[in-house]
């Protein structure tokens, strides 16, 4: 990145099935092609959330998924994951298939999913148990990422004895501790306070910038999008299609950039194609 502030790369548009992808000479790490997925509620109408919807994401590459709510953000989301089922199109991650979950995949939700019973040493151990590792080693690699989300001293806390963001921060360690290849996360940070989500957000970015993962984060905030990601994908309207996909790529270590005029344009720019598509589903204008 650009060691002078902002770098402010035009935004490159998709539509419709056209495929998007931050470099075109490299494998992509995840391929989403031609997605269509519809959900069959028991009772009532069917609701078409995703209508041919093509991406492609690059190793250790941080994307954002932005658009008005029923876009079918998480739902793309939970297709990566592998919790949901593929009906039309195809999903690979390394060239392989996406045929169900995986330990190459790690997922945080918004409402932070611990185990109440367990400590935070003990909700961060629990994927490793289940991956079969020797105890020591177990708590050696706990450790270190219970540190690294700024959680030291909190090891023997249980989520009822700790903050929202602390809560957050546990189930991030969680995640990072099995060690996936790709992070994806379900609007992390939606459930905490102004001040507290600043903080975590610059912790994620540090997370990233150590561990380099691939990372796919929905939001509803333009400004957060912005602020992570490398780039940001703008969806439509239910049925949830890319409208454009956005260069994001400032320099995350500048300390002036939420203030950088080229910031607060590329916001702009953002904010009114999601607020088209925020228009569209108020006035009941979805397809």
């Amino acid at each position: 990145m650009s060691g002078t502030g902002v770098t402010g790369k035009v935004g490159q548009a998709a539509r419709g099935g056209k495929l998007a992808t931050a470099d075109s000479t490299a494998a992509p790490r995840i391929q989403v092609e031609g997605i269509t997925y519809q959900y069959r509620p028991a009772r009532g109408r069917s609701v078409v959330a995703l209508q041919d919807v093509s991406l492609a994401v690059g190793s250790q590459e941080f994307v954002a998924l932005l658009g008005p709510s029923g876009c079918g953000k998480s739902t793309l989301l939970y297709l990566i994951g592998g919790f949901l089922p593929i009906e039309a199109g195809s999903i690979t991650v390394a060239g392989k298939p996406v045929t169900g979950p995986g330990p190459d995949r790690g997922i945080v939700f918004q409402h932070f999913a611990l185990f109440p019973w367990k400590t935070v040493m003990g909700n961060v151990l629990y994927g490793l148990e289940r991956q079969g590792l020797p105890r020591e080693q177990r708590r050696r690699q706990a450790k270190t990422f219970i540190e690294m989300v700024g959680l030291g001293g909190f090891e023997d806390s249980y989520p009822a004895q700790l903050s929202g963001g602390m809560k957050q921060r546990a189930a991030i360690a969680r995640t990072l501790a099995f060690d996936p290849d790709i992070l994806l996360m379900d609007e992390p940070f939606g459930a905490l306070d102004a001040q507290t989500r600043s903080l975590i957000q610059a912790e994620l970015l540090a997370i990233w910038a150590k561990t380099r993962k691939t990372v796919i984060f929905v939001t509803h905030d333009v400004q957060e999008a912005v602020y992570l990601a490398q780039r940001v994908v703008v969806m439509s309207a239910r049925p949830g299609t890319v409208k454009a996909v956005v260069s994001t790529d400032f320099d995350k270590d500048d300390k002036a950039l939420l203030r950088a005029p080229q910031f607060t344009a590329k916001v702009d720019e953002i904010w009114r194609l999601v607020h088209d598509e925020a228009l569209k589903v108020h006035s009941g204008k979805t397809r």
